[in-house]
């Protein structure tokens, strides 16, 4: 194959192959040289002023724009000298695949260098990230969108290189009408979920790190793709869902309007219980606890059964882990303070023992 190659270089270029060849190497290191340089500027300034986009983009764009300058001047080096033979033409077939592959790399860094750019600007892991959240999840669903489109226009573009599938593809235009058919109804659940994929970017019924309720599971929203949803749960375990879920079936978003949340606790009590020592008791446990957000601090008497009062505390957090965390303290420090203070108003049976005397002659 080699003396094949050598040879049709030797018999185009007249025995002066060696030319060509010393000028197609000149060409590939020029491009390499010329990228290392702009990159080494690029790494002096980043040092200097550690600039986050210079940083972003030097990471983002220097294998795939190497891989580019390589697979162009290879392609320069074989469309201008190289001479017309099996071989070359097949080089010339592969190197367009590579070409059409690394400009869809580079396009999608792109998109990827412009999301990071954008993103940096919002925090989402202060207190109140609502905004935050909401932004994170259009850009990381857009993102997602946008890839799957470069891929495919990518795949369908390589594959019109040959000529063999560029026939059977026109064939199959022309019978469209019953194979269109066919692939609708084969493709029907893979179109749904990519709609609702769209549908949560537009409308976000769920956004990145929403407390939700889903399955009888308490979590968090961690990932959110154009097909499928990662919820991780409370003791870290990861449920995935198909983003069809989040429109066809209810569920509980307890972050939707804000990032701050209420809580509840219910205490059992005997009918016995003060109800005021209670009630401040709950202040002062909520003053101690840097859980609280100081909105909500209330305490009513919701329920009466034969044997005991049902007794709600409802507080307010910051956000769900806090509200969390001040509910368990909540409801240990009231339970403290009925045992140590009022043990006789925890709940208990009463049974009542009537004797009759009876009248003997």
């Amino acid at each position: 194959m080699i003396d094949e190659l050598i040879t049709d270089f030797a018999e185009l270029y007249n025995g002066d192959w060696k030319s060509a060849l010393v000028v197609s190497i000149i060409i590939l290191i020029v491009g390499i040289v010329l990228h290392i340089f702009i990159f080494k500027v690029l790494n002096k300034i980043i040092r200097k002023k550690d600039q986050f986009v210079l940083k972003n983009f030097r990471d983002k764009f220097r294998i795939p724009s190497l891989v580019l300058i390589i697979i162009i001047s290879l392609q320069i080096i074989v469309f201008s000298f190289a001479p017309d033979s099996t071989i070359i033409n097949t080089i010339k077939h592969v190197l367009k695949l590579l070409l059409i592959f690394s400009v869809s790399w580079l396009l999608m860094q792109v998109i990827s260098f412009g999301k990071d750019s954008v993103l940096r600007r919002f925090d989402i892991y202060q207190k109140d990230n609502l905004k935050a959240r909401r932004v994170f999840t259009q850009f990381k669903i857009i993102e997602g969108i946008i890839h799957f489109i470069i891929i495919l226009i990518s795949v369908g573009t390589a594959l019109t290189t040959f000529e063999s599938i560029r026939k059977i593809g026109v064939s199959l235009f022309a019978s469209a009408g019953v194979a269109g058919i066919i692939l609708g109804f084969a493709a029907q659940k893979l179109i749904g979920t990519i709609l609702a994929g769209f549908q949560i970017a537009i409308t976000q019924p769920i956004r990145i790190d929403d407390v939700v309720i889903v399955e009888n599971e308490w979590g968090w929203i961690e990932e959110i793709n154009l097909t499928y949803v990662v919820v991780r749960i409370w003791d870290k375990r990861r449920m995935v869902l198909p983003t069809t879920y989040f429109i066809e079936k209810p569920f509980q978003n307890w972050t939707r309007a804000s990032s701050d949340i209420s809580g509840t606790v219910f205490i059992y009590a005997d009918y016995t219980v003060p109800f005021g020592e209670l009630r401040n008791e709950l202040t002062r446990i909520l003053e101690q606890d840097e859980n609280w957000d100081r909105k909500i601090n209330n305490m009513q008497v919701t329920n009466a059964t034969e044997k005991t009062v049902e007794i709600r505390a409802l507080v307010s957090a910051a956000d769900s882990p806090s509200a969390w965390d001040l509910r368990v303290n909540v409801r240990e420090k009231l339970i403290e303070f009925l045992q140590e203070k009022h043990p006789d108003c925890l709940p208990k049976s009463r049974v009542t023992l009537e004797s009759k005397s009876e009248n003997v002659y």
